[in-house]
């Protein structure tokens, strides 16, 4: 009678769950497992930060074909409370327990399961960071597929349209908060500090962290919430940095993010991030660069550039394009014709922005390679500083504050002088600016010292240039008005033709 009592009791499922989880360390396991929240309605899609959709019909049981399903309520111990031999199962445990995804869309829904969650994450992360001895690939595969289902959702925030194009500046606007991020960083955090781990084995890690989860971390760089791209931007860095397999194809996913975003859509938000990334890869290339580096910087970094939000990432472009000329000094004639082919011709806040690159680049150009490109290079420095829009003019006369650039314009001269001495005297003589005045002044006497004889020669040549134009301005005046006078009869004709009977209109009268 008793055993029949006995019998009819529910058994616990944390027995079920153990068995199961012993299982799994020993791999057999189905590495497909997850865990399902036991307030998630049957044939609902996840709203929240995953992608697992419920089957109608099915019921919360531990058991389910074969697979441990665990709920989000079910206690656990602390791993306080376990053994050292136990602490990896209890890990296991814990990270399929993190499997289950919430609806943060509304906030009084599932609150004590989202608590325990977050609680249960904070567990995860101190174990990762405190942990001893190596991490089994049973424990690898759980972790990888507990941030696969957290991270890689399906049902992100829309994207912004790209309102640079019209005018609009995006740094003014505020960026799209993702309401899951509460449980979303402590993800992050969990993964961060599990590839950072010196007890993750690389060799047994790649099999997880391979070449599609890097693809679809990436995607994740074009996530609204710059939280979640600061993340991203520091974990992969980490990848690169462990996974040395791994470098040439993340190389080789980032071009084609940004050959997209450069001649497809304009649109993504994690340029910059992306960008900060490669500044420190840059920043590691062994010398002599290879080749597939130098086409790295000609078909991807100088054509970042063109793109009308280039302001939103240019400080971290401007630092990847100095890298590569300090690494070598041969790239600068290929940077700074780059630079003059995207040149901006109306957008008088980005020329600033190219203007101070250009000084970037010169302080690391040698006098080879400045002797190649100062021609058509100063042709633009002569057009700048006699724009209208001052900070334009203030910002090209502003390189002569620079002693590398001055030392390299003075070895040169004869042949820069005569390029931009008639954008010097039409500003001292006519720039609205007095500040533009006055650096234009500055500048004079820094050439008028150096070689008055010289300089008084480009005077002279100036002003007979001057005297020319305005005797071909004078005939040309002269033609137009003799054409005006000779056309003016003809006119006349044709207008009295005009009237009816060919009468003028003095017969009206």
């Amino acid at each position: 009678m008793i055993k029949q009592i006995l019998g009819r009791l529910p058994r616990k499922p944390g027995k079920t769950g153990d068995s199961r989880d012993a299982a799994g360390l020993n791999g057999n396991e189905p590495s497909n497992s997850y865990s399902v929240a036991k307030s998630m309605e049957p044939g609902n899609k996840r709203s929240g930060n995953g992608d697992y959709v419920v089957p109608a019909g099915s019921s919360p049981n531990p058991m389910t074909n074969g697979t441990v399903v665990y709920h989000s309520n079910e206690p656990l111990p602390a791993f306080k409370e376990v053994s050292a031999s136990e602490k990896q199962n209890l890990f296991v445990r814990k990270v399929n327990l993190c499997c289950a995804v919430y609806d943060f869309a509304d906030p009084t829904k599932n609150l004590k399961e989202k608590e325990t969650k977050r609680q249960t994450l904070m567990e995860l992360v101190d174990y990762v960071t405190s942990a001893n001895g190596k991490f089994s690939e049973a424990v690898m595969s759980e972790v990888t597929k507990m941030v696969s289902i957290n991270l890689f959702r399906s049902s992100s925030p829309t994207p912004r349209e790209n309102k640079a194009i019209e005018g609009v500046d995006l740094e003014e606007e505020e960026p799209l908060m993702d309401p899951a991020w509460s449980h979303l960083q402590i993800v992050y955090e969990v993964f961060l500090r599990f590839v950072a781990s010196q007890d993750t084995d690389a060799k047994l890690a790649k099999r997880y962290i391979d070449h599609s989860f890097i693809l679809r971390l990436l995607d994740l760089f074009d996530s609204e919430d710059p939280r979640e791209r600061d993340y991203l931007k520091t974990i992969l860095h980490r990848i690169y940095g462990k996974f040395m397999v791994h470098r040439p194809f993340i190389r080789k996913a980032i071009n084609n993010i940004f050959y997209r975003f450069i001649f497809e859509t304009e649109k993504h938000n994690g340029i910059a991030e992306l960008l900060e990334i490669l500044g420190s890869i840059i920043n590691g290339f062994a010398l002599p660069l290879k080749e597939e580096h130098k086409l790295f910087l000609v078909r991807a970094l100088i054509p970042l550039h063109k793109p009308k939000c280039v302001s939103m990432y240019h400080q971290q472009l401007s630092y990847c394009i100095t890298q590569f000329v300090e690494k070598d000094c041969k790239l600068a004639d290929t940077v700074i014709r780059g630079l003059l082919k995207y040149w901006p011709v109306t957008n008088s806040s980005k020329e600033v922005m190219f203007l101070g690159e250009l000084e970037e680049v010169l302080e690391a150009t040698q006098p080879a390679e400045f002797q190649r490109c100062m021609v058509p290079l100063f042709r633009q420095i002569g057009r700048s500083m006699n724009s209208s829009h001052f900070q334009v003019a203030e910002r090209a006369l502003f390189l002569w504050n620079n002693d590398q650039i001055e030392n390299l314009i003075r070895q040169n001269y004869k042949v820069i002088l005569p390029i931009i001495f008639p954008a010097l005297e039409r500003n001292a003589r006519g720039h609205w600016n007095q500040a533009v005045r006055s650096l234009t002044l500055n500048v004079r006497k820094i050439f008028s010292d150096h070689d008055s004889a010289f300089f008084g020669e480009c005077t002279q040549k100036f002003n007979d240039d001057e005297l020319k134009r305005e005797e071909f301005n004078s005939k040309q005046e002269a033609l137009w008005k003799r054409l005006e006078e000779a056309a003016a009869p003809r006119s006349d004709n044709n207008s009295s033709l005009g009237t009816p009977n060919g009468k003028c209109s003095q017969a009206a009268g």
